[in-house]
């Protein structure tokens, strides 16, 4: 019989991650691209599972994942002040629902320098 407290489990949260990745062969960047940025929504138990969940499934589509920046939970944004649309919630609300990795939006970088 154990007497130790067993802890609730932790509930799934979706945090928001902007990840910047680089090129590699077939990850669908436009050609002339040098790389893009990601805003992700990514359900976890805590930020680093997402973290870790996110980069796990940007490597399974053949793309290079090169740094991730969190910017918290709905409550946690909420708390910042950030305005946060319905449609951002939909997707945020989706991802909770099947505890998925889901980019919402992808912004390829493009080298501006004149030759």
């Amino acid at each position: 019989m154990s007497t130790g407290k067993t802890k609730p489990p932790k509930r799934q949260q979706v945090y928001t991650l902007l990840v910047q990745i680089g090129r590699k062969d077939g990850d669908g960047l436009p050609k002339q691209a040098t790389g893009a940025a990601l805003m992700v929504y990514a359900s976890g138990v805590d930020e680093e599972e997402a973290v870790r969940e996110t980069v796990a499934v940007l490597k399974q589509a053949d793309t290079a994942p090169l740094d991730v920046t969190g910017y918290g939970t709905l409550a946690e944004r909420e708390a910042e002040g950030h305005d946060i649309s319905d449609e951002e919630r939909d997707l945020m609300q989706r991802a909770l629902d099947e505890n998925a990795v889901i980019v919402a939006q992808m912004t390829p970088f493009f080298d501006q320098t004149v030759h």
